[in-house]
């Protein structure tokens, strides 16, 4: 195995003692079903914009272009600022509130950023739902991507930190799978709502929302706090968090892992400076992953596969239901390959799941890229597919669909959650679902105006960054399967390529860094080890 594995040699990493109990499985479980509201979101969004009376409300401008039959060029009918503003003014609000977040979360804990977000939502769906005006929209939008912030810059530091480090993938790949239950949720709502008389079903199909916002509330009053925010705040004695940990990880033996969570703790409480100190070069590993895994993310083109299935679909016999089920049928495969990555992620581990997806999405969306071109041209215009085409290209589409859900759909929330430090972690978080949000709201700010000017050569576009973003994980990600978050820097210290970050001048006490001769240190007893707390960092 090669170094940008990160496989370690001469260091064993620490192997705590705990299972998977029945009381971490329900909690992550809970937990994870936030991901509902962020899906639901994506899936209603995309569903009630391709109905009619929706945007013959909102969107006039839209609905004369698409209804309009002398100029039905595929690659442009979309191509609305003020669609796009409905679109992208959740994410701009999202990438707001997530740098807040990293505040909420360190000092009150994960289950305050989760209750204040879910509040956030609940309000934007009521706004939502009630809009008679297109600013009301807009407000809506605002306040839902506020709640989106809040909710996905704690949960997932909450599933890595409640799951045992050999289940750590398994658990939180739970909240990419709800995301993928809330879309599919979604797709069944549009498809009905869309049938209800009266063109009012777009109310229907927003209000929804405010069934994953109650759940949000009701888990965070009702989930345990986890024991690292338990010490991290040190609003609870040791003795109480340490109880929490023993029943986290269904053991009585935690000494070791408490005390490690306990200077952990205590280092991250003489960081002041938490967003200062990213910048830190022993922090460049950490802080590259949390901007560069989003951004690949929202590069893999997803969106581009997803806008030509309804008119894929529609030629084999779905007529005007067209979008509306393609989405659904598309939703259930998302959802099927989102189960099977539970099954792999601790067992392949990431690298493997990153590399197979990143193939399996480059080969289909080749495919697509060339079967589109052939048949819209630069014109974008086709009256007919014949309906063995459509169905080989529908084939590609879902494998495209699974080769996402099981790799940088999950394992970009994944990976950057479980790698950081405790003295960064929320900041850094911050950091990474800021950037999530950024590089989506650009993608959607911008995809609309490149499909309608590149026409197929978008796919192509995003096919060179597959390629790009899959070797960016060959040379530089570290396989973290297995590897409990408080023994991460060893894990940098062997890698190729970071390790002239992480070890310069530098060694390691109870899997902390420290700093040597560059840091005032100050040696402070606990219960059951002497631990040399970093004070400060020039």
């Amino acid at each position: 195995m090669s170094a940008a594995e990160g496989v370690l040699s001469g260091e064993a990493i620490k192997e705590y003692p705990g299972k998977l109990t029945p009381f971490v499985t329900i909690t992550c479980i809970v937990a994870a079903m936030g991901g509902l509201a962020f899906g639901y979101d994506i899936g209603i969004s995309g569903g009630v914009t391709s109905m009619d009376s929706f945007l013959e409300k909102f969107f006039k401008d839209v609905y004369e272009t698409k209804n309009r039959i002398s100029t039905k060029n595929q690659y442009c009918q979309y191509d609305s600022a003020s669609l796009t503003m409905f679109t992208s003014s959740l994410y701009l609000a999202a990438l707001v509130a997530s740098l807040v977040a990293s505040t909420v979360t360190r000092k009150f804990g994960r289950r305050s950023s989760m209750l204040l977000g879910g509040v956030l939502f609940c309000v934007g769906t009521i706004v939502n739902s009630f809009a008679t005006a297109f600013w009301m929209l807009i407000l809506g939008r605002l306040l839902l991507g506020f709640g989106i912030g809040f909710t996905n810059q704690s949960l997932p530091l909450y599933l890595s930190e409640m799951a045992p480090y050999r289940n750590r993938g398994g658990l939180n790949f739970f909240f990419q799978l709800f995301i993928t239950i809330g879309i599919l949720i979604a797709n069944v709502v549009n498809y009905f709502s869309a049938k209800i008389k009266g063109g009012w079903g777009w109310r229907l199909s927003l209000g929804g929302a405010i069934v994953p916002a109650l759940i949000i509330i009701i888990g965070s009053v009702l989930l345990p706090d986890t024991p690292n925010s338990m010490i991290e705040r040190g609003q609870h004695p040791h003795e109480e968090a340490k109880n929490r940990l023993r029943r986290v990880r269904g053991v009585e033996d935690v000494e070791e892992e408490f005390q490690d969570l306990v200077a952990a703790s205590e280092t991250s409480k003489r960081v002041k400076h938490q967003w200062r100190n990213l910048l830190h070069r022993k922090y460049r590993p950490h802080l590259s992953m949390a901007l560069l895994i989003p951004f690949f993310q929202q590069l893999t083109g997803i969106n581009v596969i997803l806008f030509y299935s309804p008119l894929l679909f529609n030629s084999i016999g779905f007529e005007s239901d067209a979008s509306l089920m393609s989405a659904l049928i598309t939703g259930i495969w998302n959802v099927l390959a989102t189960i099977v990555s539970i099954y792999g992620i601790d067992k392949w581990g990431r690298r493997y799941l990153f590399f197979e997806g990143g193939i399996q999405m480059l080969i289909c969306q080749t495919i697509v890229a060339g079967a589109i071109g052939a048949k819209f041209g630069v014109s974008g215009m086709v009256e007919q597919l014949p309906k063995w085409y459509a169905i080989v290209v529908v084939l590609f589409i879902g494998n495209y669909v699974a080769g996402f859900a099981w790799s940088w759909g999950p394992l970009g929330w994944l990976v950057p959650s479980e790698i950081l430090p405790l003295e960064i972690r929320s900041a850094a978080q911050s950091v990474n679902v800021s950037a999530n949000m950024f590089f989506t709201f650009a993608n959607a700010q911008v995809f609309l105006t490149m499909l309608c000017h590149m026409k197929f050569g978008v796919f192509i576009f995003f096919g060179l960054s597959v390629c790009v973003m899959t070797l960016f994980i060959y040379f530089f990600l570290p396989e973290t399967k297995g590897i409990p978050i408080e023994e991460m820097p060893k894990v940098w210290k062997s890698h190729w390529y970071w390790s002239r970050f992480v070890t310069h001048n530098h060694h390691q006490i109870g899997g902390l860094e420290m700093g040597e001769g560059r840091q005032q240190v100050i040696s402070t007893v606990t219960p059951s080890l002497d631990v040399i707390y970093e004070i400060r960092t020039y």
